[in-house]
């Protein structure tokens, strides 16, 4: 890997990036790829394994985009594949499900969208040309949350939370004016189980554990659609108004194996 290369790429897209080797890293043999801030500003970080030969390169830049596509390839063939840009006001990093075939940054800008909004992409004739901009006639995008329309969405207004979150693991949370849960499965949590139990679970585990029923347990809603209208904040993005009513559908970065390997969250 010739790390001046590497960098002479991000440099095209008005990027800095630094690469260094790591022993025991937390992708256990894997390169692991952050935004960091040094006296300068922000760059990439890119931290390659010494256990592990790993090969890092750029497939594809559009610097009129300020986005790049890398590639890293360890020796025992395992390739993941980042999108590398600038989103309005900070550099991001964000894995490539690998499932889809990716090539350049537009084929990768298309992979991270969720299947429903590609769908609506479609019905809505969207000229391909206005496919990546943060709104057109199927969907408003605020970092990796995209605001479909729902006009034909029935509220109960009683169920109108307000000022909710919309997080992604611990990162910062996106602020929505007013929110709606609808559907989903509802499951039973406590301290103990906080990944939620079914009916079914519930039951059989109370059945074989009697004093489980202590627990000060709580129901909650599993997957449910959410919706939301109004504004939409986040200090790293623009606040953007929804009028009407929008289903959200978080980009599909989680289903990338590489999602593991990436240590940045907006």
């Amino acid at each position: 890997m010739d790390v001046n290369v590497l960098q002479r790429q991000f440099a095209r897209i008005g990027a800095r990036a630094q690469v260094s080797s790591a022993v025991g890293t937390r992708n256990q043999g894997s390169v692991a790829l952050d935004i960091i801030h040094d006296r300068e500003g922000e760059l990439f970080d890119i931290r390659v394994p010494r256990n592990l030969p790993t090969e890092v390169e750029v497939l594809h830049a559009e610097p009129r985009q300020r986005h790049l596509l890398l590639m890293s390839r360890s020796d025992s063939g395992e390739k993941h594949k980042f999108l590398c840009g600038h989103d309005e006001r900070h550099w991001f990093v964000a894995a490539v499900p690998e499932t889809r075939p990716v090539s350049t940054v537009r084929t990768a800008m298309e992979a991270l969208k969720p299947p429903d909004v590609i769908r609506h992409q479609l019905r809505m004739k969207v000229r391909q040309k206005n496919w990546n901009r943060r709104r057109n006639d199927a969907f408003h995008r605020q970092g990796e949350w995209f605001f479909v329309p729902e006009s034909q969405l029935i509220v109960n207004p009683k169920l109108v939370l307000k000022n909710e979150p919309l997080r992604r693991g611990q990162g910062k949370p996106h602020m929505v004016e007013f929110l709606y849960r609808s559907g989903g499965e509802v499951v039973y949590v406590s301290s103990q189980k906080p990944n939620g139990l079914t009916q079914t679970q519930f039951n059989a585990f109370v059945s074989r554990k009697p004093e489980a029923k202590n627990w000060n347990w709580s129901t909650m809603r599993r997957n449910p659609s959410v919706y939301v209208k109004g504004r939409v904040r986040h200090a790293d993005h623009a606040t953007i108004t929804l009028p009407d009513w929008h289903r959200v559908l978080m980009n599909t970065e989680s289903q990338a194996v590489a999602m593991r390997h990436v240590a940045f969250l907006d």
